[in-house]
């Protein structure tokens, strides 16, 4: 199952074509199910994400996430990610940080469904 998820996620990167020139990606299989995704994704504009997921298939949610997306400059445009650090936040501990402000995850993020 965690070999189908990682295709998914490079499948959908590659139905973007238009828009993302390059990507790097690194899998680490744990188990059938559970793994570890993380790279570095390059867009036609210069701008590029770095992400990272841990994912269990036999769960909803994933385990650990962080997307981090920068503009052509490495400036952080925003991030989204679930580390533990911001229990002020009512989607604790999913949350989004631009700039300097910490705002609540928005519903529905999901990139990639298993």
């Amino acid at each position: 199952m965690i070999k189908k998820y990682f295709k998914k996620i490079e499948n959908s990167l590659d139905e973007f074509s238009h828009i993302v020139e390059d990507y790097i990606i690194n899998k680490q299989t744990f188990t059938q199910e559970k793994g570890s995704i993380d790279g570095e994704v390059f867009f036609n504009d210069e701008s590029r994400m770095d992400f990272l997921e841990v994912v269990d298939t036999n769960k909803q949610n994933k385990e650990k996430y962080a997307y981090h997306y920068m503009d052509k400059d490495n400036s952080m445009i925003f991030r989204y990610d679930n580390a533990k650090h911001h229990p002020e936040i009512k989607t604790f501990p999913n949350h989004k940080h631009i700039q300097s402000k910490i705002e609540e995850k928005v519903k529905n993020l999901i990139l990639i469904r298993y």
